[in-house]
């Protein structure tokens, strides 16, 4: 399977092996304080489950990123298919270690994963589904080229902003 390029950072394919990464980064309050809560560790196991699926069946999801040079885990980043306001859409989301944001990490991951759904997936349309707080994740958005579309709301019953761009 391809995978998107990024210059400071490769990109791989969940497995197992790496729950203790995953469960540590959605399992943060820092990471996950736009998200209704942090994950367990099972919860953590079944977001890994989710993403082989959606390799399976779709060819892409979210990948593990880590720094090219040294190895380091970053956090994941990729594409999904999402259903909102009663149309699949693809959508590009991103997590970063607390202690690893604002290096540019998320950006440089989210253009890798939005020139993949465009390059080899033939993509004609982008979104990112954001918490309304979460204005760090609405700068990645817009400086990969998303522009805010639309106010939606989630499965959960909480307000999202819908971030899309033509590709």
């Amino acid at each position: 399977m391809r995978l998107p390029a990024a210059s400071r950072l490769s990109f791989r394919e969940m497995t197992g092996g790496d729950l203790d990464d995953m469960a540590a980064l959605l399992g943060d309050e820092d990471v996950m304080s736009y998200y209704p809560r942090a994950m367990s560790r099972a919860e953590a196991g079944d977001w890994i489950v989710w993403n082989q699926r959606n390799y399976r069946d779709h060819g892409f999801g979210l990948w593990i990123i880590s720094l090219r040079d040294t190895g380091e885990f970053v956090g994941d980043c990729g594409l999904t298919v999402q259903h909102v306001d009663g149309v699949d859409e693809l959508e590009v989301g991103y997590h970063v270690r607390a202690g690893l944001q604002g290096n540019g990490y998320a950006t440089e991951a989210a253009a890798a994963s939005r020139d993949f759904a465009r390059d080899v997936l033939g993509a004609e349309r982008l979104i990112a589904i954001i918490n309304p707080l979460n204005e760090p994740s609405q700068r990645v958005a817009r400086k990969i080229g998303l522009a805010e579309e639309k106010r939606s709301v989630s499965r959960d019953g909480a307000e999202t902003v819908i971030y899309a761009a033509s590709l």
